[in-house]
């Protein structure tokens, strides 16, 4: 029987042909203030000089483990992680990224303070790969400014509102919710929206935590479960069984946008069941086949649950201002969902 304490956090690493990046991910983990944790490595396959670097860089520090998950995937390689650490917490690592020294201590004293909270993530410090980048800037703007739980809460349907890569939770959240799942969806979107739904309070800590680097090879840009199509049929797959609870309207909702893009986002939603009465615009004459509504000519509040398929953030802003201005209330009245 060994007696050897158990650490208060573990980090699961996963990689496959990282060697490039391997290297400052991990000293990035063993350089933080919060000393008491595992780092598990997992080797899923890779074909370069990976292994016998992580099988060198785990001879440098006690706290570094070392195991290869046979199944393909990061998905698999993750789970193989996890199922074999033995901390309080748990957080991922992705071996081209850098965790900032105080994220353990940050995100372990928020943990320790918030009861209530089963997971919390933090902020990112974006870096990109070219000058070609300008959504994924964007969108790590938005998600930085998703810093309470109502707002992650709120804007789910608009994207994953915390970074995969920040995320810490409790060892009792992910026994009783599960962790990630396989499918034709991105597992992590997945995670988050499924924890929601089953009310699990997810925080951010207000400082950034991680470096993230971007790339040709990243998953997000090369993996088809990674894809806009496969993003909206989740999302949609979750936003029905919400509206079904909280939309009184049910199944009808209308729609915000009436353009084909929006038109074709919302056909997901409709797939799952819920029916789109009427169509809002800017413009009063654009031809759909539906019922379109002038934006200036909104019933009163409590006739319709709205839906803006507005992907563009200063008009979703906009929109956002505008229908708040007239009285209807987010997450009562309406929704952002693109």
């Amino acid at each position: 029987m060994s007696l050897e304490k158990d650490p208060v956090i573990s980090v699961v690493l996963p990689f496959r042909n990282a060697s490039g990046t391997l290297e400052r991910a991990v000293f990035s983990i063993l350089g933080q203030s919060f000393p008491d944790f595992e780092l598990i490595l997992v080797d899923n396959h890779s074909s370069d000089s990976s292994s016998e670097l992580a099988a060198h860089l785990k001879t440098k520090d006690g706290r570094i483990r070392l195991m290869s998950e046979s199944k393909e995937g990061v998905v698999p390689a993750t789970l193989r992680g996890v199922s074999a650490s033995r901390g309080k917490y748990i957080c991922r690592m992705d071996a081209d990224d850098e965790a900032l020294p105080l994220k353990l201590k940050q995100q372990f004293d928020y943990l320790e303070q918030h009861d209530d909270a089963g997971a919390v993530g933090g902020l990112v410090d974006y870096v990109p790969h070219s000058e070609e980048t300008g959504g994924f800037e964007r969108f790590v703007e938005w998600n930085n400014e998703l810093q309470s739980f109502e707002d992650i809460y709120l804007n789910r349907f608009i994207e994953i509102p915390v970074i995969n890569p920040t995320l810490m939770w409790r060892r009792e959240t992910m026994e009783k919710y599960g962790l990630y799942r396989e499918g034709d969806f991105p597992e992590d979107y997945e995670m988050v929206l499924r924890w929601l739904e089953a009310g699990v309070r997810i925080g951010k800590v207000a400082w950034t935590v991680l470096k993230w680097y971007d790339s040709d090879e990243r998953l997000t840009r090369t993996d088809p479960h990674y894809s806009e199509n496969a993003f909206y049929k989740i999302k949609s797959r979750y936003l029905a069984r919400w509206l079904e609870k909280h939309n009184p309207h049910h199944p009808t909702v209308s729609v915000w946008g009436a353009s084909r893009i929006s038109r074709r986002r919302a056909r997901f939603l409709e797939e799952e069941g819920v029916e789109t009465g009427s169509y809002i615009d800017t413009r009063k004459n654009r031809q759909i086949g539906y019922e379109l509504i002038y934006y200036k000519d909104l019933p009163s509040v409590g006739s319709m649950f709205i839906l803006s398929y507005i992907r563009q953030m200063d008009n979703r802003d906009r929109i956002r201002e505008y229908l708040t201005s007239k009285g209807y209330r987010e997450g009562k009245d309406f929704l952002m969902v693109s």
